[in-house]
């Protein structure tokens, strides 16, 4: 099986004339349409809002798209919150969802209103010292123990650093109550990357179960239920993509099971899917640059882990197209490398592909999310720029590479290198 790229040999050939490789590309009419897809398939929620992941893609070009399209922004960082007050998002339209977090961050997010989501229940005494606590909260819930769904898939909240226990949890509703917190909202994220449609209902009803029990137990007014991120994308080209329809489907039917009943039909839903929105609308152009041979067949490209970190960290799969050789006969065997001076930087190992000449354009699918949001710059690697493909097919960039005058920056203040920092 394969995967097509969302633009053409022919396109990015006139791309790369002006914009060198690498670089990463983003599909705007692919994004717009995912968005309207998951809006329409949680229409039937009235308070249904998506709170667009900073943390997967911040181009701030890609998130005033997910502004026009009606998105929030999903916080967790005083840069991320920068960036949202900067291009205009209101307090509400902003969850800031953040762990061991710094007191000027919390500081920041209750000026510019936006909506805070406590991690633990030692940040309430914490929160209350930097500022006034709003008139609504929200808290993350760890239920601990394995996640388990009828396909073999699972995560390990008993495992993860976030959230509050059940019994921290009820506690810290009875102690903001107290303390004047008007509305109340839960969040929880239990499995990453989920390709089943089974997910997002099933977290539903824990969070939807819960909800009905912290209601009667502490009589805090519930007002929305944060189901997070998790829905993931299929990076192999033989796992079948999650259906959103169905998704969002079932989840209705879960909140008509347990929440109508309980009398709480008026709780809103709330989304923070950037893996989801932007993943397979992104891809990583690289150009193969040398070849090796010696105990196994190696491509050396002009892009590596720095501008796309998931196979070298996790062994990610991301599926590779070399351009203009789709219907070639897939009959080499190659590892595709960076250059960095680590043995792990290789975009695909044992990867059978066509015959890869120096000189060919490697498309890498799915880097629309924690591709270039997850770059650094180790062994003094530069980041790459970052291409928008427009609708009607003309194309922008959005971000320019990075020059050596960026890496040393920061080296501005002394006089250790000046002629490196001007």
């Amino acid at each position: 099986m394969n995967k097509t790229p969302f633009v053409t040999k022919e396109k990015l050939d006139q791309i790369i004339a002006d914009y060198p490789t690498p670089f990463h590309i983003y599909d705007e009419k692919g994004i717009r349409q995912n968005i309207k897809a998951l809006q329409d398939a949680f229409s039937w929620n009235t308070g249904y809002k998506e709170y667009f992941a900073v943390k997967a893609n911040a181009n701030p070009f890609l998130i005033k798209i997910m502004q026009e399209c009606g998105c929030g922004c999903d916080c967790s960082s005083m840069t991320e919150l920068m960036l949202a007050d900067a291009l205009g998002f209101k307090g509400e339209d902003i969850m800031f969802s953040s762990n061991a977090t710094p007191a000027e961050e919390y500081a920041f997010a209750s000026q510019i209103g936006a909506t805070i989501n406590l991690d633990d229940i030692t940040h309430i005494d914490f929160l209350e010292h930097i500022t006034a606590l709003p008139k609504t909260l929200c808290c993350r819930f760890n239920p601990g123990g394995l996640f388990q769904m009828s396909n073999g898939i699972m995560d390990n909240p008993g495992d993860a650093k976030y959230g509050m226990t059940t019994e921290q949890i009820f506690e810290a509703f009875r102690i903001l109550k107290a303390k004047g917190v008007e509305h109340f909202g839960i969040h929880a994220f239990l499995a990453s990357n989920t390709v089943t449609n089974e997910y997002y209902p099933m977290l539903a009803k824990v969070l939807f179960e819960l909800a009905v029990n912290l209601k009667k137990q502490t009589g805090a007014n519930i007002t929305f239920i944060n189901l997070s991120g998790g829905i993931g994308i299929p990076y192999t080209p033989d796992e079948m993509p999650n259906d959103i329809a169905v998704i969002g489907d079932e989840v209705r039917k879960v909140y008509q099971e347990v929440l109508v009943p309980a009398g709480m039909d008026h709780i809103a839903l709330y989304t923070e899917l950037g893996r989801y929105i932007t993943g397979p609308f992104g891809a990583l152009v690289t150009t193969a640059i040398h070849q090796k041979h010696i105990h196994k067949e190696y491509i050396g490209c002009d892009a590596c882990a720095v501008n796309l970190m998931r196979p070298a960290m996790y062994g990610a799969y991301h599926h590779i197209t070399v351009m203009g050789k789709e219907n070639d006969s897939c009959d080499h065997k190659y590892d595709i490398t960076g250059s960095l001076c680590e043995n792990n930087d290789k975009f695909a190992i044992d990867r059978i592909l066509p015959k890869i000449d120096t000189g060919d354009v490697l498309y890498i699918h799915d880097t629309g999310a924690h591709g270039f949001s997850m770059g650094y710059n180790y062994n003094g690697k530069l980041k790459s720029a970052e291409i928008l493909l427009h609708e009607d097919g003309s194309y922008q960039l959005i971000r320019r590479a990075e020059t050596p005058k960026d890496y040393f920056a920061t080296f501005d203040c002394f006089d250790i290198i000046p002629d490196l920092c001007q």
